[in-house]
């Protein structure tokens, strides 16, 4: 049908999702996944009504405004959306959206397997074995932190970190947080708030960070709030790279003020700091938060869901303007 909007799609996505968009729309997929940069990707969008794009794509102020006036909407394959200049987007009448909810588990599952792989030393447990260095059993060695009944400080209470805690409570920990508002006692489940992050940072035997991105988290975890933390703290982020002072958290890691780290994002990735592989107690993942076949196709079939609204007249039930 050529009257079907034309939706280019930046990346590989998986199949089913790749199918569906076939089926609803002209879809100009990427194959073989190659990465495009700014030129390519406006040269790519020629002729487009909506570009289906993940977070490897920056949709910066001068890319969006080179863009072509054929598109009108911009679906992120993610539920961060710090690659988009949204209001760039919402100057040139662009609807942009994002796939909030669909990866909450997923991504909440891996805050608890970096706070078990931190906690228990699994990095140094496993490099043990493979380097052939299991011996006899030994009554003080491999020591890490029991996590039951502990008190785990969550910083960012929204979807991701309330499924964290949903998480922690299954070991009978004790869960503090901090957010930008208090949450209703039905969803704070006997939690402690804490409107000041510091006075929870001093209660967090164990951290996980799960706040968004903004301008006052920045760099939140640097020096002088690390040293808030408890002696021998577990520091987990799974939320965004840039939330942590990268030099600062190895340092303290190197000191034994912080115990083990796990990650699954960082600053500037892939090019992450190196200081971290220099640490046997660091737990680290490469950004797999939300890798699970059904995790993605959902991911997928929410941003189409979003696009589907755009073209039928409807409200994007996600647009971010």
């Amino acid at each position: 049908m050529t009257d079907r909007p034309v939706l280019f799609v930046t990346r590989k996505l998986p199949a089913d999702v790749e199918a569906r968009a076939a089926q609803d729309y002209t879809a100009r997929l990427n194959d073989d996944d190659r990465q495009y940069d700014a030129d390519a990707l406006i040269a790519s969008s020629a002729g487009a009504n909506a570009l289906l794009v993940c977070s490897t794509e920056r949709f910066s102020p001068e890319v969006i405004q080179r863009l072509p006036d054929s598109v009108k909407a911009i679906a992120t394959f993610s539920v961060g959306y710090e690659h988009i200049d949204v209001d760039a987007a919402t100057a040139r009448g662009i609807t942009v959206t994002n796939t909030p909810d669909v990866l909450t588990d997923a991504t909440a599952d891996i805050a608890l397997l970096c706070l078990l792989g931190a906690a228990r030393r699994q990095n140094e447990a496993s490099a043990m074995l493979r380097e052939g260095k299991w011996g006899r059993w030994d009554a003080i060695g491999m020591l890490g932190v029991h996590m039951s009944g502990k008190r785990l400080g969550i910083l960012g209470m929204g979807r991701i970190g309330r499924a964290v805690a949903q998480r922690a409570r299954g070991f009978g920990m004790k869960i503090h947080y901090s957010n930008r508002s208090r949450l209703s006692p039905d969803l704070e489940q006997g939690a402690i708030f804490h409107a000041n992050p510091e006075e929870m940072l001093a209660q967090a035997e164990l951290l996980s960070i799960n706040c968004p991105s903004s301008p006052e988290t920045v760099n939140f975890l640097n020096a002088e709030r690390i040293a808030l933390l408890p002696d021998g703290a577990v520091v987990v982020n799974t939320a965004r790279g840039n939330i942590v002072d990268d030099p600062a958290l190895i340092a303290a890691v190197k000191s034994g003020k912080v115990s083990g780290v796990g990650l699954d994002v960082f600053n500037r990735e892939p090019h992450f700091d190196k200081g971290y592989l220099e640490l046997p107690n660091a737990f680290l993942l490469p950004h797999i938060g939300s890798a699970t076949t059904d995790t993605r196709s959902a991911m997928g079939f929410r941003a189409l869901d979003n696009l589907d609204a755009v073209f039928g007249g409807k409200p994007a039930p996600d647009a971010l303007n």
